[in-house]
């Protein structure tokens, strides 16, 4: 099986600060893309923006879980009241709040790294040579990062500094661009991907497959965006159409939903549409961060938790689903004492808050015998499953009679057969398909987004009441979510962004 991406350390060029201007500036320099071994080599080290411990290494993983409104923490204390789940997990997070300013300060690192590469390199209109098509991988890949960086950024930000060109201290202070402006550019940014990747510099980096699907995930956001982002010539779900099925057939799903979160069967699966690679020498934090303690005889924190009404809906919905195991861990023989640990729903009385939800189990060790706290587990962005919903959902809203197919391959992976509301009606079907992303999904990456992305309405009926209004809900070890649209729709700009850049109020 192939590996996507391996994170290298450049020896005096990854060096970060809370400054986004890199010392020195991160490979922005000509000479770099003379060849094709340097260009390369900097192109790992551009992805090694996004794997960042701040990002798919440890605190994205955390602030998705926490803002996405199905988890909860134990970070901080053992109760509803933490400083995590009276911020981020009520989905109204201050500007103040330690991970809003960490995911960000990170995201804005990979777009100095890919603006670095596209100011300093230039592409070959009819490449050639070796190193010409290798450089215009190099590029179509900067690309690529840097329209998934903005994609983050405007999906959880929502208006944010649209940075182009490598910082300086002459350009540190920028206005936020509009919304409309920011999907504008991601998608330019896509195209020139698109254009330009061709696999010169190597299979262990993604294929533009990956380009296509990131591109359909801007045109869905779009679809149901207010009217002054969208363009209104444009026919957003058929646009998402267009280039997701370009990827659909090119992958496939593993056998084993369970295996695509071990660390000895998960990397670089047929499944894998875009993979970053932890190794030896730049492992992630997932081990201690999220793995239950005393799961195993490491030293290990268990930071998030599912809510238990998430939980429920899902084994609910699917008795017996297979990835119910897969995701979710409610019971374990504790390594340093051999009692028995149960928390809910195995542990059915929710009287505090240490056994009212059950562990988010996707990110944790599996072997119980580890003792290291670090892990070698590659950062799946995207994977085809990811892609069949989209299919799916989008098919409903274009109503091309396609919609259940893609669904059913999902299912049949897990041996489940469609739930009955997707021969309901259309609206029906668009209910059931969210959860899908919710039961294949969780915990990996989008769920932040894929609630919000609906707007609103729908997640003010499917996420905020569906919890305030559960018939489990206990104020005591739940956390009541915000009902204001201001506040849970949008995180607002971190204070050290605002504070250091003179134009933004």
């Amino acid at each position: 099986m192939k590996k996507i991406l391996s994170i290298i350390v450049l020896s005096g060029l990854l060096m970060t600060s809370c400054s986004l201007e890199e010392e020195p500036p991160f490979l922005s320099d000509q000479n770099v893309y003379a060849d094709a071994e340097n260009a390369k080599a900097a192109l790992n080290g551009i992805y090694d923006g996004l794997a960042g411990y701040e990002m798919y290494s440890n605190v994205y993983y955390f602030f998705n879980g926490l803002y996405s409104g199905m988890m909860v923490s134990r970070r901080g204390g053992n109760n509803v009241n933490t400083q995590f789940n009276s911020t981020l997990a009520t989905m109204a997070a201050a500007s103040g709040e330690l991970n809003n300013g960490r995911v960000w300060t990170q995201i804005y690192r990979a777009v100095a790294r890919a603006n670095g590469a596209i100011y300093s390199a230039i592409p070959t209109a009819d490449p050639s040579t070796d190193d010409e098509l290798v450089i215009n991988d190099v590029v179509g890949h900067a690309y690529f990062v840097r329209a998934f960086s903005y994609y983050m950024l405007v999906s959880i930000w929502g208006e944010v500094p649209l940075r182009l060109e490598p910082s300086t201290p002459d350009n540190t202070n920028l206005a936020v661009s509009t919304q409309k402006e920011i999907y504008d550019q991601i998608l330019l940014d896509c195209n020139m991907a698109d254009s330009l990747i061709n696999g010169s510099a190597g299979t262990s980096f993604p294929q533009v497959y990956a380009v296509n699907m990131l591109k359909a995930k801007v045109y869905m956001s779009l679809a149901t965006e207010s009217e002054d982002v969208q363009d209104g010539s444009t026919n957003y779900w058929q646009a998402a159409y267009d280039e997701a099925i370009k990827v659909y057939g090119h992958y496939t799903l593993v056998e084993d939903y369970a295996e695509l979160f071990n660390e000895e069967t998960s990397d670089g699966t047929s499944e894998s549409i875009f993979e970053l690679q932890s190794s030896d020498g730049a492992s992630h934090d997932w081990v201690r961060a999220f793995t239950p303690n005393n799961y195993t005889k490491a030293n290990t924190f268990g930071w998030l938790q599912v809510n238990a009404d998430f939980y429920n809906l899902h084994a609910d919905t699917y008795p017996g689903d297979q990835r119910i195991a897969a995701t979710y861990l409610s019971s374990w023989t504790q390594q340093n004492n051999g009692n028995i640990t149960n928390k809910w729903p195995v542990n059915s009385s929710r009287n505090n808050f240490g056994n009212a939800h059950p562990f988010f189990f996707k990110l944790a060790e599996k072997d119980v015998s580890n003792t290291s706290q670090v892990g070698n587990q590659n950062m799946i962005i995207f994977r085809y499953a990811d892609l069949l919903l989209m299919l799916a959902e989008i098919s409903n809203e274009l109503q091309n009679g396609e919609q259940l197919d893609y669904v059913t391959e999902v299912l049949n992976r897990v041996g489940l057969s469609p739930q009955a509301a997707y021969y309901g009606t259309q609206d029906d079907f668009r209910t059931a398909v969210m959860r899908e992303y919710q039961f294949e999904l969780l915990g990996e990456g989008f769920d932040c987004i894929n609630v919000r992305r609906r707007g609103f309405d729908w997640m003010k009926t499917h996420i905020i009441d569906f919890h305030n209004n559960n018939p489990i809900f206990d104020a005591s070890v739940d956390v009541t979510f915000s009902g204001e649209k201001d506040k849970v729709m949008e995180l607002p700009i971190p204070d050290a962004e605002v504070n250091a850049n003179q134009n933004i109020n």
